[in-house]
């Protein structure tokens, strides 16, 4: 009877809660990454070298970074629903705004506003994951969540593609087209979460009084069991500081820094192939399909283990190798190839470390750790894209940033093998009795 309620209760909170945040997520991202696309024809329109490119979609993560921590801080007061909805309408609104920079300075802003907009999203949807699910469904429930990012470029790259074949309209070029289109849904969005997210298991009226007290005392015990953790404004500053935080917000540097040359660079890079916009889009996709399938199998297997140092290590050095590839590759058979490698890679690496890290975070120390790991692991966006077209800008080629960002991945691994280390070896997640 217990394995039934068990069954039911996560059956009926995986259906209600899953779908609607991978939806939020894939927008997220689609708004985040579609500035690729929109350099096809936008660089050109408003003056933008390589490295100017570089550096406006990077400045995003540094919105992100400066205002992460006190946004997530403000969801623990307020309730995932009424803050993530503020989110997702201000993003939408700041993406919109984006079809109408005129140059590199307001390019510049107009990137660096979309990260402050944005900031507290997806940490707040970690620590929201983990109010509502047990501990030994977390890596296979982020994995299903983090889908949305390659499923976002998968669905995503072919209708960036197809937008930017459109001929100009109402005044208008393809590249704000697709700002303004692709902005819509963000905004829609933040009013249908206040109908759609319950803040905490205890308020959800759509359960069944057992189920409902099932799931409280379950994750109420969990908390128990684990090292406490104060709740106050202090412990959150401890949690900051803590080295497990920093350390993994260091390893998460590198796989931002991977994910987001790829969402980047990587439809600017197949393009130079000679590929037609719509066709960069449908290439484009190919590596995420594979990556969604990989990241859940990979996710699965990390839960059903109870592992999360080797499941983080292994596909870290696979993406390095990839980079490393795709920055040696001359065809573009050879590239697509490398960026199959690279995307199974990063996206099979984030779901364990997330989970590694929610096993010793709990409370307002949950809120600031997560949100630190995440902001300063998301400086890699910064990173990534900004070092290939520096050096793209330099040295003409893209060789030498992707070799920056392998360099990132491998140090990614070798920093998860030292903080397994020091505690005592690979770092499992404790399930609950």
């Amino acid at each position: 009877m217990p394995d039934d309620l068990e069954a039911r209760v996560l059956r009926k909170i995986s259906w209600r809660i899953l779908p609607f945040v991978m939806l939020l997520y894939f927008v997220s991202f689609l708004d985040r990454v579609n500035v690729g696309f929109a350099a096809f024809t936008m660089n050109k329109a408003i003056g933008l070298t390589p490295g100017m490119y570089g550096l406006g979609g990077g400045l995003f993560f540094v919105g992100y970074f400066l205002f992460e921590v006190p946004s997530n801080l403000i969801l623990c007061r307020v309730g995932a629903r009424l803050w993530i909805a503020r989110v997702m309408v201000t993003w939408g609104i700041v993406s919109a705004c984006s079809a109408f920079v005129t140059g590199p300075h307001s390019f510049y802003a107009l990137r660096f506003l979309l990260g402050v907009a944005e900031a507290g999203f997806f940490p707040g949807i970690i620590l929201y994951l983990s109010l509502w699910f047990p501990v030994r469904f977390r890596a296979v429930t982020a994995a299903v969540f983090m889908a949305a990012a390659p499923l976002s470029t998968a669905i995503g790259s072919p209708i960036s593609g197809a937008l930017m074949e459109l001929p100009r309209f109402a005044g208008l070029s393809n590249w704000q087209w697709l700002y303004l289109m692709e902005a819509i849904p963000a905004i829609l969005l933040g009013f249908v979460v206040l109908r759609v997210l319950t803040d905490t298991p205890a308020q959800a009226e759509w359960l069944q009084p057992e189920e409902r007290a099932w799931l409280v005392a379950t994750l109420q015990g969990e908390r128990r069991d684990s090292k406490p953790h104060e709740t106050s404004i202090a412990a959150a500053w401890r949690t900051m500081l803590d080295p497990r935080v920093l350390v993994l917000s260091m390893i998460y540097l590198g796989t931002s820094a991977g994910l987001y040359t790829l969402g980047l660079w990587a439809p600017l890079i197949l393009r130079q192939f000679g590929f037609s916009p719509l066709a960069t889009g449908w290439v484009n996709a190919v590596p995420s399909v594979v990556a969604v399938v990989a990241m859940t199998f990979w996710a699965r297997h990390s839960d059903r283990t109870l592992e999360r140092t080797w499941h983080v290590v292994i596909p870290c050095v696979a993406a390095c190798a990839g980079f490393i590839w795709a920055g040696s590759a001359h065809s573009a058979l050879g590239v697509i190839l490398a960026l199959v490698v690279v995307n199974i890679g990063v996206s099979a690496a984030k779901a364990p470390l997330w989970a590694m890290s929610t096993t010793f975070l709990s409370g307002a120390g949950a809120a600031a750790g997560i949100a630190i790991i995440n902001s300063i692991g998301n400086l890699g966006g910064f990173l990534g894209p900004y070092m290939i077209g520096w050096l793209k800008g330099k040295w003409g080629s893209y060789t030498g940033g992707l070799y920056v960002v392998a360099a990132t991945l491998a140090v990614s691994a070798l920093l998860t093998l030292l903080i397994s280390r020091h505690a005592g070896g690979p770092m499992k997640s404790e399930a609950a009795p």
